[in-house]
């Protein structure tokens, strides 16, 4: 289904009293109330079409009705997402998961709906149908150079499609690891996962880039390959240029300050982008914003900080893109909670007042500097949020127009009760 602006309109007009009185307070705070607006308003975060179904853990999957049955409406599940938030212009493509077997349709499709193409992600962590040799013990860093190899031209397959779709970037996540001591050799693992993504690395198009995650655990227990953002930066420091760091926030151990390591990448100039999502205990793939949202903000204050000393656009420099799993939860009200958390804390970083932060780190005034951080974290700038959503067009709420709209309700009578998305 399609959402019709004026609905949109409508709902926005019932709620515009008291979104107006609540925009006013905040506002009247804000001294470079346009720019924070405008930098809103730009900011946009990249939906997974893995994410548009309902995930599953090991132990059972408990899917929801109405789900996409097809990489065409997984799209048209995102141009729902960017009707409402006007936040969520583009898809990001899991390979083979989502394969586009008309690029041309997909393009046009994507088009009509206002959306584009994100990064596309590889997928060698499982076996597919009819897929000649196994990844059970691992595929870019295994032992046996043919697996190797498959994995490669696995890789180079997905930046074809990628090419197709205009899009930019490949990502990769390996799974490759150990679950027992002296099962793996860690010097000459890592060296051909290296050579492995030379190899891709040399099949990139000259305005591509390759984006390599990290994970600490999971489904390997006793070593991950690219255990770490410091394996991942000697990874892309090595590939060169047009390769580096991709941080998802549920890919670290617990009290890892992700802050710290944000800022280090973005000096260094390899910080890729973002997997969003939240976590209690692990790669959780919680909703953003769910468990920790102060981290969140405190992760954007370093990003806001790096990203201006640096001169990068803070729409476009980076990439930014929801990872999570669904699990009890309307895909779909996830996605737009996930994406309103994201602006929550981007805005809230740009209202921090850096100058005095500065101050106070320089004169060691280290109640002062809480202080600074947390008058911006504890200002409820939602209303902000809101209204650079309704000047772009989206809704002030985008949750409970879903909701107004029955969006869910007309997904089920269009695709059925029992439907299951494709991929996962």
């Amino acid at each position: 289904m399609q959402i019709e602006k004026h609905k949109v309109d409508e709902l926005n007009h019932q709620q515009s009293n008291t979104h107006k009185r609540n925009f006013e307070y905040v506002a009247a705070d804000v001294a470079n109330l346009d720019e924070v607006l405008a930098k809103v308003g730009a900011f946009n975060v990249a939906i997974p079409s893995w994410a548009l179904g309902t995930g599953g853990t090991r132990f059972g999957r408990f899917s929801g009705g109405g789900e996409p049955r097809s990489l065409e409406e997984k799209i048209e599940d995102v141009g729902v997402i960017q009707a409402l938030n006007k936040s969520s212009n583009s898809i990001s493509l899991h390979i083979p998961w989502d394969i586009p077997e008309n690029a041309a349709s997909m393009n046009a499709l994507a088009a009509q709906l206002g959306l584009h193409f994100d990064a596309v992600n590889s997928n060698t962590f499982q076996d597919q149908k009819d897929q000649k040799l196994s990844y059970k013990f691992g595929s870019l860093h295994h032992t046996d150079k043919a697996v190797r190899q498959q994995s490669v031209e696995h890789n180079i397959q997905v930046i074809k499609y990628g090419q197709e779709l205009n899009s930019k970037a490949l990502s990769v996540w390996l799974s490759d690891g150990s679950n027992f001591p002296g099962q793996l050799n860690f010097r000459k693992a890592f060296q051909n996962t290296l050579e492995s993504l030379e190899e891709i690395y040399a099949a990139l198009p000259d305005d591509w880039k390759v984006w390599v995650e990290y994970k600490p655990y999971e489904p390997n227990f006793y070593s991950t390959t690219i255990g770490d953002w410091g394996q991942s930066y000697l990874l892309a420091s090595k590939l060169g240029p047009k390769a580096s760091t991709l941080v998802d926030l549920g890919h670290h151990l617990q009290g890892t300050n992700i802050e710290q390591i944000v800022s280090l990448l973005l000096m260094e100039d390899k910080l890729a982008g973002f997997h969003f999502n939240d976590s209690k205990y692990g790669d959780d793939d919680l909703t953003v914003g769910s468990i920790n949202p102060y981290q969140l903000f405190l992760i954007f204050n370093e990003l806001v900080e790096g990203m201006d000393a640096k001169g990068i656009n803070h729409a476009t420099g980076l990439g930014w893109m929801i990872d999570a799993s669904h699990n009890v939860k309307d895909p779909i009200e996830d996605l737009l909670q996930s994406v309103q958390a994201i602006k929550i804390a981007y805005t809230q970083a740009l209202l921090v007042d850096k100058a005095a932060l500065v101050a106070a780190q320089q004169n060691n005034d280290v109640v002062l500097a809480q202080e600074i951080l947390q008058q911006a974290y504890r200002t409820d700038v939602r209303a902000l949020v809101a209204e650079a959503s309704l000047r772009n067009g989206g809704a002030i709420n985008p949750v409970d127009a879903y909701r107004k709209l029955k969006v869910r309700e007309n997904l089920i009578n269009e695709r059925g009760l029992n439907t299951v998305a494709t991929g996962l």
